[in-house]
């Protein structure tokens, strides 16, 4: 999977680059003709230090790297509104006497689609992925101890339809009353989801998620992601709850540093808060290419007027 992860991020950042330089005809070409696909994308590579607390996925409170891909591709056209994101991020430490751990391992992948039928509000349909790339371990991501997550085990997959709300590229909220939630676990040693061979558990229920966009100052951004998920079928009290915030202070052009904060509760997963901390300053490169929706004239409607 780590050989996955990184003909992924090899690829993205290839596909990226080349889209950033823009002749001066394509120039000519947007004015005459709207462009409607913006890319916003962070790639960053990074030496960090991180601490972990009841964190599923595994992790070692340590010195080591961190590779991340962080991309949002949105397109715009009319009464059409298509939002992707995709966050690919892993990391690793190496400790004398220990050997090499995993101290970062996400794998997000998120779609949705809507149909605007008023100011700023969507009727929508979506769906999200989430697992991890590699095996995580009850004891610091040492593999002599119980593993406790895979690629996939568990891997977490929401899809529903519902209204979205959009005032701007800095604040997009779903509410999704109906909406399905698929927890696999593939791994045949983690197959015990409700009891002992388990591979699959199905919910519906109620899902709210925002993301939130925040510029503090100048070179300073924030960037909050939070969702809320309610089984109809069975305990709806018992509601999954995960927040992720990534603070970006940009340095220069090429360097930044990057400090994450990850929260998630699942009763059904364990019943406790579990907690991610990551704090990094390395190598970054972030494209900001395409023309928002906001920045064209022909959606300036207060110009017409």
């Amino acid at each position: 999977m780590r050989k996955i992860f990184v003909l992924l991020f090899t690829y993205l950042s290839a596909h990226s680059f080349a889209q950033v330089v823009i002749s001066d005809s394509a120039a000519v070409d947007t004015i005459k003709k709207p462009r409607h696909w913006s890319v916003n994308a962070k790639n960053s590579v990074m030496f960090n230090q991180a601490a972990f607390s009841n964190w599923v996925g595994g992790g070692a409170n340590n010195v080591g790297w961190l590779a991340s891909a962080n991309y949002n591709l949105v397109y715009e056209n009319g009464r059409n509104l298509w939002e992707n994101i995709i966050i690919l991020n892993y990391g690793q430490n190496t400790t004398k006497g220990v050997g090499t751990r995993k101290t970062q391992d996400v794998l997000n992948i998120s779609t949705n689609y809507g149909l605007q039928f008023s100011k700023s509000w969507y009727v929508s349909t979506g769906a999200s992925l989430l697992s991890q790339f590699s095996g995580g371990f009850e004891d610091g991501n040492n593999p002599e101890a119980k593993k406790i997550s895979n690629f996939m085990a568990p891997g977490y997959v929401n899809a529903g339809v519902g209204i979205t709300y959009r005032p701007n590229e800095n604040l997009t909220v779903t509410f999704r009353p109906a909406n399905g939630r698929f927890t696999f676990v593939l791994d045949k040693e983690l197959q015990f989801v409700k009891s002992d061979g388990d591979f699959f558990l199905m919910q519906m229920g109620f899902l709210a998620s925002a993301i939130y966009k925040v510029k503090l100052m100048e070179n300073i951004e924030m960037t909050n992601t939070g969702s809320v998920f309610s089984n109809y079928l069975e305990n709806p009290d018992h509601m999954v709850l995960s927040y992720n915030m990534l603070l970006n202070m940009k340095i220069n052009r090429f360097v930044s540093s990057i400090i994450t904060l990850d929260l998630m509760y699942d009763h059904n997963q364990i019943q406790k808060t579990q907690l991610k901390q990551t704090l990094g300053i390395g190598f970054a490169y972030n494209i900001d290419n395409g023309v928002k929706r906001s920045d064209r004239k022909d959606s300036q409607w207060w110009l017409k007027k």
